[in-house]
């Protein structure tokens, strides 16, 4: 993760955009589940923003920063 990427229009990116295939499609970015997080950093994330976005939340979740995330999540409901 490049530090850049911690910002406030990334973390709000987190809890807007959904995952658009595969077992969780639909679900938030934010609240995917660390083993598949985890599953990504291993395999390799995709390409763009998407991969950037998923290596984002994995380091948030990695480290239990997740509950930062929730002033965040009240703005955007």
């Amino acid at each position: 993760m490049n530090p850049e990427d911690l910002n406030v229009e990334s973390l709000q990116k987190l809890l807007t955009l959904a995952m658009p295939y595969g077992k969780y499609k639909g679900r938030l970015i934010a609240d995917l589940p660390g083993q598949y997080l985890n599953w990504f950093a291993r395999e390799g994330f995709p390409a763009g923003e998407l991969g950037r976005l998923l290596a984002l939340m994995q380091e948030i979740d990695h480290n239990g920063l997740s509950p930062l995330l929730a002033p965040l999540r009240k703005n955007c409901t």
